[in-house]
């Protein structure tokens, strides 16, 4: 046990990033419209994930350069910028929904209804200034953010559990229906796009070079793999269970179109007590993707550029923090006048069609190379997984461009 404690770190930042606001709120939707047909599906996309994620770990280990670097070697410098600035936007513009989700999570606990648009704006300042303070004067950033993934993970844990209980064991009072109609679509596919995270995966090959493991180290590589994608899979499943048994089926339906109003429609069925765990819950889990998807972003376009790929540099910090200033102003934007970010996150969506993919490409060119043989040599289970991850992100990605021409048009 102290072992495998003492091997968990890397990939379980890269889970708390995941299992972030849009995981909670598709999760949810999914469990409220399909019921337990999502369940398969969230162990498909974890399985995908685990894969990924290991093969990014495998290749942080076995190649002594940075990913970026070692793509630029082979690909030239202008792949790598390409790669990095579409990540970097991506994750900027994205970043306004973890800004606007911490809202979602804090306003349950505090008020009856909602916060007034200048407290809102007023507490999205004050949360910032005390990341970009974190980020630049705590000394072992690493260290800190994964003792911090490790605590936040298992207040999720904690929370969801305790929630699904309260509603396991205190069902509705109404007869449940069977849905009449196709479902939407749109939450299935995002559930799949936020469990299967490819930038997140991406990412993990540079938070083992900060943990500083080595060839020696490959084993540990895959253990955290396989055990900390498994809890993402696992509170997954729990919120879609949750979701499931409070709304399925319920006559008129129900709306769930923010992270706080899934906690808001808990509380008339099952009292305050599920409403506030929820609640901490979606907290926990804006505040553990807040700081780690800028920083992903930040480092990827770093090492792009040439800069550094490591915390100890000067260049991921200080573009990590430019994407947590973006994703503030875009969210103050949307606080503040309503579809004024429309047109930032469509060009966000439409940067997926291309960037994610790409991502994975990069991942399996990089685990394909002649030169990694003997011990250094990717196994072919991962490699067949990532694969098959990569046709799957393919397929997400024309289902996006589709969704984007239709906003365009």
């Amino acid at each position: 046990m102290k072992r495998l404690l003492q091997s968990i770190g890397p990939a379980l930042i890269v889970a708390a990033v995941v299992l972030g606001p849009g995981s909670i709120l598709t999760s949810s939707k999914v469990g409220a419209s399909f019921g337990l047909v999502g369940v398969p599906i969230i162990i498909g996309a974890a399985s995908l994930m685990i894969a990924m994620v290991a093969l990014s770990a495998r290749l942080g280990v076995v190649y002594e350069n940075s990913l970026c670097d070692e793509l630029a070697a082979h690909l030239g410098r202008g792949v790598t910028i390409l790669i990095g600035l579409i990540l970097f936007t991506l994750v900027a513009l994205f970043q306004s929904s973890n800004n606007i989700a911490m809202i979602g999570g804090l306003e349950p606990l505090i008020t009856e209804g909602t916060l007034s648009s200048p407290t809102r704006v007023v507490v999205l300042i004050v949360f910032n200034a005390a990341i970009l303070g974190i980020l630049y004067r705590m000394r072992d950033l690493y260290s800190f953010i994964e003792k911090l993934m490790k605590f936040l993970i298992a207040f999720m844990c904690a929370a969801f559990v305790v929630n699904f209980l309260l509603v396991l064991f205190n069902p509705p009072d109404f007869e449940p229906i069977r849905p009449s109609g196709s479902p939407d679509l749109i939450p299935l596919l995002g559930m799949i796009g936020t469990t299967f995270s490819v930038g997140g995966a991406f990412y993990q090959a540079y938070l083992v070079k900060e943990r500083g493991w080595g060839m020696g180290d490959v084993r540990k590589g895959m253990l955290d793999s396989m055990v900390s994608i498994s809890v993402l899979g696992i509170i997954t499943v729990i919120i879609l269970l949750t979701a499931w048994r409070t709304f399925y089926g319920m006559p008129g339906g129900v709306s769930l179109s923010s992270v706080g109003d899934v906690a808001r429609q808990l509380e008339p069925l099952f009292g305050s007590g599920a409403r506030y765990i929820f609640a901490g819950g979606i907290l926990a889990g804006a505040l553990s993707s807040f700081l780690v998807n800028a920083m992903i972003g930040g480092t990827v376009m770093s090492d792009a550029l040439g800069k550094g790929s490591r915390l100890t540099d000067r260049w991921p910090v200080h573009l990590t923090a430019f994407a947590l200033l973006v994703g503030m102003i875009v969210a103050i934007a949307s606080l503040v006048q309503e579809g004024s970010t429309v047109l930032l996150i469509t060009f966000a969506q439409a940067l997926t069609v291309l960037g994610i993919p790409a991502l994975a490409a990069a991942l399996i060119y990089l685990g394909t190379r002649k030169e990694l043989s003997g011990d250094r040599k990717v196994p072919k289970a991962i490699l067949t997984l990532s694969i098959l991850g990569f046709c799957v992100s393919l397929v997400l990605a024309g289902l996006t461009a589709s969704k984007v021409a239709d906003k365009l048009l």
